[in-house]
């Protein structure tokens, strides 16, 4: 289970990079560019160190996926009052039930 280390890294990274690809639209500040650069090929990194230590690409596919973009829209919602509807929140809903079935072993 070495590679979930990887996947949780990855998804920090994803994070990071997203935080600056939005501040950058803000902005348009040319270091907040270079920021989400360098995060996602550090993301990409762990990706690869993933793989290599037994994710496989479609669980980790489907890992990455869902817990960066859980990740996201809470920062989403809270770091920039975004809003989501009804069927978006059970879109994020969903994901959660598919990250469960893809443990559930």
């Amino acid at each position: 289970m070495n590679w979930i280390f990887g996947i949780s890294l990855l998804i920090i990274f994803e994070l990071i990079a997203d935080v600056f690809s939005k501040e950058y639209a803000l902005k348009g500040n040319w270091f907040l560019w270079c920021g989400a650069i360098a995060g996602y090929i550090i993301a990409n990194i762990f990706w690869l160190s993933a793989i290599k230590n037994g994710s496989g690409l479609a669980r980790g596919a489907v890992i990455f996926s869902v817990g960066s973009a859980i990740v996201a829209v809470a920062l989403g919602l809270l770091l920039y009052h975004e809003r989501m509807s009804t069927p978006q929140i059970a879109g994020v809903g969903l994901g959660i039930v598919s990250l469960i079935l893809i443990f559930w072993e």
